[in-house]
């Protein structure tokens, strides 16, 4: 049906110009299609678990509501409070709770925020959501996909069980949305305070201001869930300056007296809680209150079709930080205005990369992955540049935005490379953001997976010494330099392989630790700090003290020396994290030759990579063997390149791109995990893809597009602009036949990040068979 609905709405964009066109008394010669935002579907990837899943792992998890590039606010709908269900939406749920202004895109896990839930509703005033069984029970609705719509920066819905129809859009830091009731005398908007993704907040206050507006708070601390159900030590207070466009007359505040119980998903679930919740005591003209379950309403009579507006700001800083971002985003009552706003917005952001040849679902899939890359890290930061430490305190900036949500142990593969190359300001930004956590945390190491100033923890690796590093090694270097690599070799000897030069019984960790000494010896070397390069480039070797040649693979063993357990290479577990062996074992993305040697040369190498893809299954659904939906295995189509078979890295890409990507709300085949999952198909559909970042090369491979360009920041980068080009491409011509770059014979599969910055064209003869041996 979705594939249907996307085919008609790119038929009717090209019917309407079409009709423009013939009306027209232009002297044009050819009729412009739609801009690359109207390809934008956010919807791919908006679905948790549905009848495809075959792993706890799940689909996409996007949201599929209105957003900025790195915007503070996501205004999007929200189907079902608790599980992992991170978005807040899944496509195969049937009813809605209603729509809050923060979301998190792709996570697994117990997600986060979801914070300032609003929902139209009529009829008689209900304080609990209820449950999908008996959606009656509670003020949650039905609702059709057929009434949904998903562009970039605009989500409508109508809600079946009260006939509202929902529009949504958004600014960098606030949002509004635009009801159309029916006729009724019991019409509502109310605003459950405590509501939160994956637990609740655990106190409320709200203030009456004037008769159009309302402010107040969230308190959203571990104790009340959330991130990782509370493990990820998410601690976050939400701020709204709220406003209506309907005066408010018949208002008031409902307070549930809950039971003294924690506050986390698991016994908010329970009946007692709940009952609570339905039961709570309503205060009619209530203009203030505190407490630790709130909500409002606001009531009035409507004419069929009126509608009726509600915007707010948001901050993490403070009411008045609220009220400014509002001030400043949506001074006004003007939806539409709004709208196009945040579509332009959209447009200027993606032109960065414009695409051509291809067929209509290619575009749909690509930019709509451009799109989902420019999601986080978000901005966190006020309009005047006030922003929550990690020292819980204000602080200030002028010359970077603070930005938060880095998912480190993703993005450092595709989505971080991706930024350097389109948008080299947020990723300074990062940095920036990063090294105040380390400082400001009295911590002096980088966080691995930030979310809102928490250290989470979760995963593994030491992704920001990577992302540091790679920037760096690329000239981006608007930071405090000495810092930066202070930090970072703080991360690296805070956690890394210690004296053993191993992790005691766990493979991933050894040998994602090896790479950070390398990235951290990388930088070192390039600072002239000899003693210290030689010292974590020796270090980023130890990734050789679990290869077992028993086994001939890599192999966990006891901090004493004894080999652990070996079940066979394809079975999980075994000291993975996420993986199996066979997966993990391939990440030496610094060392190819010395993994090569180990696994004893180069027909041993090419042999292994080469069944490690012959026994993946077409659907590229979770399996034990190339298992896209997951990251440790993202660089090793492009090892196929090192491996003397590039045209199996360009069969296998161009593969991955048409089977594991799609248009629909099962497009991604595994967690987008902010922007990661995104990130790889853009650069490889494109033509490219590092493995090591930190190195500056990116592998070549076969494009998706007959066409390629890409726009580069004049404030850092010499050239204006870099082409690719694939002369005779098709879904049948994939392999690469003869390269030049600048007009010169490249026979090479890599080109560096300088290359590309200084601008220029990289131009490839495709055809249908394989080339093996005439590019090197």
């Amino acid at each position: 049906m979705l594939k249907r609905r996307i085919a008609l709405r790119n038929l009717c964009s090209t019917l309407l110009v079409l009709s423009l066109f013939s009306c027209s008394s232009s002297k044009e010669n050819q009729v412009s299609g739609p801009d690359p935002v109207d390809y934008i579907d956010p919807i791919i990837g908006a679905i948790t678990y549905g009848e495809k899943t075959k792993d706890a792992h799940g689909f996409g998890k996007t949201f599929p509501g209105a957003a900025t590039p790195f915007g503070l606010v996501q205004l999007s709908p929200d189907t079902f409070t608790g599980g992992d269900n991170g978005s807040g939406y899944s496509y195969e749920h049937k009813t809605m709770e209603g729509f809050s202004f923060t979301h998190m895109s792709g996570v697994g896990w117990f997600g986060d925020l979801g914070n300032f839930l609003v929902t139209p509703t009529t009829g008689k005033l209900q304080t609990n959501r209820g449950v999908p069984e008996n959606p009656e029970g509670g003020y949650r609705s039905r609702y059709s996909h057929d009434t949904e719509v998903t562009k970039a920066g605009y989500y409508a819905v109508t809600l079946d069980d009260y006939k509202v129809k929902a529009e949504l859009t958004a600014a960098p830091r606030a949002g509004i949305v635009r009801f159309t009731f029916p006729e009724n005398d019991s019409s509502r908007i109310q605003i459950d305070l405590s509501r939160r993704v994956g637990g609740t907040s655990t106190e409320q206050y709200i203030k009456v201001v004037n008769e159009n507006t309302i402010e107040g708070w969230m308190k959203c601390p571990p104790e009340g869930g959330g991130w990782g159900g509370g493990d990820g030590n998410a601690d976050y207070v939400v701020y709204f300056y709220c406003q209506f466009s309907k005066p408010l007359k018949d208002y008031g505040i409902w307070s549930a007296k809950i039971p003294d119980v924690p506050r986390k998903m698991k016994f908010i679930r329970q009946d007692d809680y709940q009952l609570a919740v339905k039961n709570a005591e309503i205060f009619p003209s209530k203009e203030e209150l505190q407490g630790k379950h709130l909500g409002f309403y606001t009531n009035f009579n409507t004419k069929e079709g009126e509608q009726v507006l509600v915007k707010s700001g948001i901050s993490f800083v403070s009411a008045a930080g609220a009220k400014e971002n509002l001030e400043h985003d949506i001074a006004h009552w003007d939806f539409d205005r709004t709208h196009e706003e945040a579509r332009n917005s959209w447009n200027k952001a993606i032109k960065n990369v414009v695409v051509s040849g291809g067929t209509e679902d290619e575009k749909t899939i690509f930019y709509t992955a451009l799109y989902h890359t420019m999601i986080d890290p978000r901005t966190f930061s006020d309009v005047n540049g006030n922003y929550i430490g990690a020292d819980k305190k204000i602080h200030q900036t002028s010359n970077f935005t603070y930005r938060t949500i880095f998912s480190g142990w993703d993005v450092f593969r595709s989505q971080f490379p991706l930024q350097t190359i389109i948008n080299p300001k947020l990723v300074n930004d990062e940095i920036n953001s990063l090294l105040q956590m380390a400082e400001l945390s009295g911590r002096d190491y980088l966080p691995r997976w930030e979310m809102l100033n928490s250290y989470s923890g979760c995963m593994l690796g030491n992704p920001a010494v990577s992302v540091i590093v790679d920037a760096y090694e690329k000239g981006i270097r608007n930071y405090d330099i000495e810092k930066a690599f202070a930090y970072s070799k703080n991360t690296v000897d805070n956690t890394g392989n210690g004296e053993l030069g191993y992790t005691h019984g766990n493979i991933s960790k050894t040998l994602e630790y090896a790479y950070s000494d390398w990235a951290l010896g990388t930088m070192a070397n390039s600072l002239g700090k000899g003693e210290i390069a030689q010292e974590y480039l020796a270090k980023s070797k130890n990734y050789r003290n679990i290869w077992n040649d028993e086994v001939n693979w890599f192999r966990a063993k006891d901090s004493i020396g004894n080999w652990l357990e070996w079940k066979g290479k394809t079975v999980h577990g075994q000291g993975c994290i996420e993986s199996n062996p066979f997966q993990q074992g391939w990440f030496v993305p610094h060392d190819i030759e010395g993994l090569r040697t180990l696994m004893g040369g180069e027909v041993a190498y090419r042999d292994e990579l080469i069944s490690f893809f012959e026994n993946t299954p077409e659907d590229f659904l979770w399996n034990d063997y190339y298992n896209h939906p997951n990251e440790p295995v993202h660089h090793v189509p492009f090892m196929l390149n090192t491996a003397g078979v590039p045209h199996l890295t360009q069969k296998w890409t161009r593969k991955i791109c048409n089977d594991a990507y799609g248009t629909d709300a099962y497009g991604l085949c595994g967690n987008e995990d902010v922007g990661q999952m995104s990130a790889w198909y853009v650069l490889a559909s494109i033509g490219i893809h590092p493995i090591s970042p930190g190195d500056n090369k990116y592998q070549i491979t076969s494009p998706v597009f007959n066409e390629i360009e890409i726009q580069l920041d004049p404030d850092y980068y010499s050239g204006k602009k870099f082409r690719i080009l694939a002369n005779n491409n098709s879904s049948e011509n994939i392999y690469i036949q003869a390269m030049t770059l600048n007009g010169r014979p490249l026979n090479r599969f890599w080109i560096t990040h300088q290359e590309i910055t200084e601008g220029g064209v990289l131009e490839m003869q495709m055809g249908t068979e394989p080339v093996i041996h005439s590019i090197n």
